[in-house]
This record gives C-alpha cells, sequence and structure tokens, in this order.
C-alpha cells in the first residue's frame, strides 16, 4: 500500500508539472492585440516585405500571431501573457529624438532607446534613427530575461533597410523667445557636470544652452536668457525652492513628458525643460548654481 501510494503521489506530480506546461504552452500561443497607429509608412511595401522576413524566434519566444484586424506593419514574439516583445515599421520619431539624443550603435544599426517615464517601470521602445522605414521594438525587462535590449536578434533583416539621415525634432527650450543674456556668461560657466544623479553633460551649439542627457531618458536643459514665460499671469502659484522662486509651465508639448520651470526674481529669466523622471532633483541642484552665479533682479 505504501509503494502505491507514492506511485499515485508521483503520477500526480507529474500530471500537475505536465498540465502546467501545457497551460503556459497555450498562454505564449495567445494572440498579441496592437491597435493600428499612424505612420509615414505603416502600409509601404517596403514594411510588408520587413515584416515578411522577420525571424521565427526572438530572445527565446516564439513569433505570435496577431489579433484580427491585422494592422498593417506590426509583429511580436511572446512566451506568455507577460513576456512579449512587440514591433513597429514605418512609424515616425519619437519626439524624444533632438539633436541631444544618444543613439546607441548596436551591430551597425544606431538605435535610439526611450525609456517608460512611468516609476517602477521598465517598458522600452528602440527605435531606429538611420533607417528607413523607422522601426520601433517594445519590451521590458521580463520579456528580454536578462537581455541589454530586445533588438540584436533583429540585426540582419534590420541592417537590410535603407540607410536615411533623418532631422531631428526640435530641442526641448529652442522655440523660447530670447531674452538678456549679458548676464549669463557667470552661470554657463559654473553649472554642474552631472544632475539628477544619472544625468551627464553634453555640448550644445548655443552657448546660453546648457543639456544633460541619460540613456533612455529626455535631457534636462537649462536656457539662460530667455523671455518672461507667456503663460505667467499674476497671481500664479509659484514654487519657492532654496533661494529661487520657480514658474512651472505644465503646457506639455506632444509626446514629452517634461514642463519648463522658469526660475524668476534674477536680472534675467531662465528656463529649465524638466522631466518628470526625474522629480524635483534637477530643480534643486541647478537652483543652487542659478542663485550662487546670477545677480537678483534689480
Amino acid at each position: 500500500m505504501i509503494y502505491v501510494a507514492l506511485g499515485l503521489a508521483l503520477l500526480l506530480v507529474v500530471g500537475v508539472l505536465v498540465g502546467a506546461k501545457v497551460f503556459f504552452d497555450r498562454a505564449g500561443d495567445r494572440p498579441v492585440s496592437m491597435g493600428p497607429l499612424p505612420g509615414p509608412m505603416v502600409e509601404s511595401e517596403e514594411c510588408r516585405q520587413f515584416i515578411e522576413g522577420l525571424p521565427d524566434e526572438l530572445l527565446g519566444h516564439d513569433r505570435a500571431e496577431i489579433v484580427e484586424p491585422v494592422p498593417a506593419g506590426v509583429a511580436a514574439w511572446n512566451s506568455s501573457s507577460t513576456e512579449e516583445v512587440t514591433l513597429r515599421c514605418g512609424v515616425d520619431l519619437p519626439f524624444q529624438y533632438t539633436e541631444y539624443s544618444q543613439p546607441v550603435e548596436i551591430d551597425g544599426v544606431e538605435w535610439l532607446q526611450v525609456r517608460d517615464a512611468t516609476p517602477d517601470s521598465t517598458l522600452q521602445t528602440w527605435y531606429t534613427v538611420d533607417r528607413s522605414p523607422v522601426v520601433a521594438v517594445t519590451a521590458d525587462a521580463a520579456a528580454m530575461g536578462g537581455a541589454d535590449n530586445p533588438v540584436e536578434g533583429l540585426s540582419g533583416v534590420v541592417s537590410a533597410l535603407p540607410e536615411e539621415d533623418h532631422e531631428p525634432n526640435p530641442a526641448p527650450l529652442s522655440g523660447l523667445a530670447p531674452g538678456d543674456t549679458s548676464v549669463c556668461g557667470e552661470l554657463m560657466a559654473n553649472l554642474p557636470e552631472t544632475v539628477a544623479e544619472e544625468y551627464e553633460r553634453v555640448g550644445t551649439a548655443d552657448e546660453y544652452t546648457a543639456a544633460w542627457v541619460a540613456q533612455g531618458l529626455e535631457p534636462v536643459v537649462l536656457r539662460c536668457g530667455v523671455a518672461p514665460p507667456e503663460n505667467y499671469e499674476p497671481g500664479a502659484v509659484l514654487h519657492q525652492v532654496n533661494e529661487i522662486p520657480w514658474f512651472e509651465d505644465t503646457t506639455l508639448a506632444n509626446g514629452t513628458t517634461s514642463s519648463t520651470w522658469f526660475a524668476l526674481g534674477r536680472a534675467t529669466d531662465i528656463a529649465v525643460s524638466v522631466p518628470q523622471a526625474t522629480g524635483n532633483a534637477a530643480v534643486v541642484e541647478l537652483g543652487e548654481a542659478i542663485a550662487a552665479h546670477t545677480p537678483e533682479q534689480g
């Protein structure tokens, strides 16, 4: 009776394991839902051929079916409902692609990583910035399974697309009207090399503009000597951070999470573009430099 009981227990365990495998295999075969997105070349013949040439496996995930009606220019791979990689062909480059972007070269293709700004999210999208049509690949940490990116397995088929130089989008703060820059020299010479821990300063074409970048995130940008903020009105709420009163213009441009902060009460107005992901760290650090290296309003 003991041996019979042990045998039945072993059979039960095996049955549970087999059933679990069947369940997860079926979950992995579940079609992926992808809605249509506008794009200049999503319905192009180039994208149709590109989608047909994609591999059957990516990052260990099998090519998945797409829920009908299938949008043009899409593909997906999955192993379960939480491990999923999606691809779109023929899309626009993201708003984050500007002169301050820091693309990385992977197997001869330039990719721009854009991380989700939602706290604790590991979702990221990688865009080709030197190919036409533009390809976007989206995955999170679970789907990447420890890989640095979700695109290396696509190197062959992506590198076969024609190369193209794309015009960057306007940089943050570049559209602001100019103001008095005569008092900006000392500030620009004494700005920090890093802000908000992971942002590092990069060179800019305008001597009165400074930018700091972090991989996959929108830049922090400071511009000294701008016109007074258009959306500021008497009685508007100001944020006092150490010695600087700030006006936050929360009118966001299309596709960005950054808001523009204006340092007031100085001899000239100073604007800072701050992504939501940085919290107030950049405002605090740059405010200290502004207070130390620009005169107060007379």
